[in-house]
């Protein structure tokens, strides 16, 4: 995939509203590739807190979970409303986001890069910190990222909206869903990448995921199996799903738990994939992409810190 485009800390304060609960901010730069932002509750011993690790998912997301053309700090808000709940976040911005900011050009960015960085992210807290525990909360993409980087010495791992199957076995459900008439192209052109190749040759429709640029990052992210991974992993798991996830179905969420050890899983009833409730149709939920007023599902913090604090 290619793109043309010392610690500093911050400290700043914000009112809890719930439970009027301080937050201490920290913005961090881990490595020259990933900057983030850890929040503690105010006058908290971190020996007797745990820490939890948001991983976002594709795109050039922000550590709040935005895009250019996204603006819905849906992980902004995950992190504050955990933190509010005792429980330490930090969150921090893709690869991709700090290299188009620095206006760097024909960097090739690989899956295996963005693994690198959340291990990353982990080492550096279980060597600087001393947190009571540290879980990883990966969401959409971020959970295959962060379930390949907890097996590095998370204390417990957390899926939300995250696929059970390799992205080219999902991509190819969602094109025989929407596009038809390209499964089999689709088809073709994801059997040359599982060969390591590339290839030119497939229909325009298919560019936006598909073109030669991307493909050597698609081929590296399919290398990777959910259902394999997870199963590797010998620490607790909660996976998470919301039934109004528009671009993940609960199906995802449960074959991941049947490939698991020691998991719960929640299905969130009318929850999307930016974590709100929604009441209405397709419409309502796809225009929360784009609304940062709304609340998250208040199910899905309670989960969340249920799981996290082993309560």
């Amino acid at each position: 995939m290619r793109f043309r485009f010392s610690i500093l800390l911050l400290l700043l304060s914000s009112s809890a509203v719930a439970q009027d609960i301080t937050l201490l901010s920290q913005d961090i730069t881990i490595n020259r590739f990933v900057d983030g932002t850890l929040l503690i509750p105010n006058d908290s011993n971190i020996e007797e807190i745990p820490l939890a690790i948001i991983i976002a998912g594709s795109g050039p997301t922000d550590r709040n979970g935005n895009q250019n053309f996204m603006q819905n700090n849906a992980l902004k808000k995950l992190a504050e409303s955990l933190s509010k709940n005792g429980i330490a976040t930090f969150r921090y911005d893709k690869r991709s986001v700090k290299l188009i900011r620095q206006g760097n050009t024909d960097i090739e960015i690989m899956f295996d890069d963005f693994i690198a960085d959340a291990v990353s992210v982990l080492d550096y807290f279980k060597t600087k910190y001393n947190f009571k525990s540290i879980s990883i909360i990966g969401h959409s993409q971020g959970s295959l990222i962060g379930m390949v980087a907890a097996h590095q010495g998370a204390d417990s791992f957390i899926s939300i909206a995250g696929a059970g199957n390799t992205i080219d076995e999902v991509i190819v459900e969602q094109v025989e869903l929407t596009a038809p008439m390209f499964t089999e192209d689709t088809k073709r052109v994801f059997a040359v990448l599982k060969e390591g190749k590339t290839t030119t040759d497939f229909p325009p429709a298919l560019t936006s995921f598909l073109s030669v640029d991307v493909q050597p990052f698609m081929s590296n992210w399919m290398s990777y199996d959910p259902k394999h991974e997870i199963d590797q992993l010998d620490i607790p798991i909660l996976i998470i799903n919301g039934s109004k996830d528009l671009q993940v179905s609960e199906s995802e969420a449960r074959l991941l738990y049947e490939n698991t050890k020691n998991a719960d899983i929640v299905i969130i009833d009318k929850m999307n994939h930016v974590l709100v409730p929604i009441e209405g149709d397709a419409l309502e939920n796809s225009k929360s992409y784009n609304e940062s007023g709304r609340k998250l599902s208040s199910d899905l913090i309670d989960s969340i810190v249920k799981f996290v604090k082993n309560e």
